[in-house]
């Protein structure tokens, strides 16, 4: 089974912290998906689909989601360019 863009997209760009009380949510969390769709040339889903899918995925409420790779370098430099 050919696997979505999103499950690609949790497996490259996030990991699972359970020691932490942190959630990837809101804007950061759509902000790291369109990073991985640039990084990794897919053309990103809307907010709406892409929230509705990660909530189909991990449920409501704390995730203990983290920022991994290529994509979280790029959508922290691209969100933080002021103070570089």
């Amino acid at each position: 089974m050919a696997q979505s863009q999103f499950d690609q997209f949790l497996q490259e760009a996030t990991y699972q912290d359970p020691e932490s009380d942190a959630t990837l949510e809101g804007d950061a969390f759509y902000g790291l998906y369109t990073s991985w769709c640039f990084v990794t040339q897919n053309s990103p889903q809307t907010e709406r689909i892409f929230r509705a899918a990660m909530k189909e995925r991990l449920g409501s409420g704390r995730n203990g989601l983290r920022m991994t790779g290529p994509a979280a370098a790029d959508y922290l430099l691209n969100s933080y360019q002021a103070v570089v």
